[in-house]
């Protein structure tokens, strides 16, 4: 006779990460994370009365490992042997860890203020050990540990070893930031919604940010626009091409800002930052909300992400030499993880300061002082 393992709610909860951080929490089902620890879905119910309990679990789960990795270092623990074991967890949990980052719009407000005030409790923990400096402590260190969490947000093949070195380098790289003028960029603005499809998109896009693709209805983007619902169907079929048209929107500004920017990394820098703190919804939306889109209007955004991702590793390459192209990859990611971070921390209030402080953070995770290396 087969006996049920006595771990089989952190089993259910493992399943459940992968499957959130793949489909997002709409498109999960039960049925599905119960197939993947070989068991039925009566058999999951007794341990989660609903899909969105285990979500609720799920979406703390890495911010509880972030706990008490930090409260086991020492009082006087240093900032490298702090983002050191905020990386081994992270790490450990590359797979399931995403979760927190995009889906836990969807957790109801108390629960995202606890989750809220756990991952507070780890920012606090690692601004208490950074070194004074004029930009801020817990600006650098929530650039620092975007830049550790970015792991979890892309499959670039690389050891957990690796992986580590890269991500506490960069890590360090933002905790020692300091605080430069913005550099001077222009960024392309979205077309003027002139045309109906055009407002459609417009209207659409706030929408989808501030409440996530799946909780905004058509009805309530036709009354943004002043149109009735019927009306939208004869430019978009149904909700998931507004959503389409919006990454691939964004695809484009971000491709044609890249193409004006000078040929240095920090110029690439520069434009990246400000088409951040310009089109901040719609980067948000097609960041978070990808995983919504069926496979064939997935596949042109990401490979348009993936071209631009290119051009980064290859000028990240060309300053750093030393740098194979896995590690520059996931330096890369690592400092569009730190500028996601960064800008939230600031709420994207659209000042040079905080544009400033923002590209100093990323230029600082792709090319760390000397001396800021762990081992130095």
């Amino acid at each position: 006779m087969s006996t049920r393992p006595r771990n089989r709610r952190q089993l259910i909860v493992d399943a459940a990460g992968h499957v959130f951080n793949e489909r997002g929490y709409h498109a999960a089902s039960l049925e599905e994370i119960a197939a993947r620890v070989g068991i039925t879905a009566p058999a999951l119910y007794r341990h989660f009365s609903n899909k969105y309990e285990l979500f609720a679990e799920c979406a703390g789960f890495m911010a509880d490992g972030l706990v008490e990795a930090l409260d086991a270092q020492p009082d006087d623990a240093g900032i490298e042997d702090l983002l050191r074991a905020a990386a081994r967890v992270t790490i450990a949990h590359r797979s399931t860890g995403g979760v927190y980052r995009w889906e836990a719009r969807y957790l109801q407000p108390d629960d995202r203020q606890v989750l809220r005030g756990k991952f507070e409790h780890v920012v606090d923990r690692v601004a208490g050990a950074v070194e004074p400096a004029p930009l801020d402590a817990h600006l650098r260190a929530v650039a620092a540990l975007g830049a550790i969490g970015s792991i979890t947000m892309h499959r670039t093949r690389v050891s957990p070893r690796r992986a580590e070195e890269v991500l506490v380098s960069a890590a360090l790289g933002a905790a020692h930031a300091r605080s430069v003028a913005a550099a001077p960029a222009t960024v392309p603005t979205a077309p003027e919604p002139r045309k109906r499809r055009e407002q459609i998109l417009a209207a659409a896009i706030p929408l989808f940010a501030r409440d996530g693709f799946h909780e905004v209805t058509l009805g309530q983007v036709a009354d943004a626009v002043g149109i009735a619902t019927s009306a939208i169907y004869r430019h978009f079929p149904a909700k998931v091409d507004i959503l389409a048209a919006a990454c691939l929107q964004a695809a484009a500004l971000l491709d044609q800002a890249v193409a004006e920017a000078g040929d240095s990394i920090e110029a690439l820098a520069a434009v990246y930052v400000d088409y951040s703190f310009e089109h901040r919804d719609l980067t948000s939306v097609a960041e978070a909300e990808i995983v919504g889109l069926p496979p064939a209007q997935q596949r042109p955004v990401v490979a348009a992400q993936r071209d631009h991702l290119a051009v980064w590793e290859q000028r990240l390459v060309a300053v750093r030499p030393e740098l194979d192209h896995a590690r520059a990859r996931v330096l890369v990611h690592a400092g569009l993880g730190a500028v996601v971070e960064a800008g939230r921390r600031l709420r994207w209030q659209d000042t040079p300061e905080n544009r400033g402080a923002v590209q100093s953070l990323l230029l600082a995770v792709l090319r760390p002082p000397a001396g800021s290396c762990p081992g130095s």
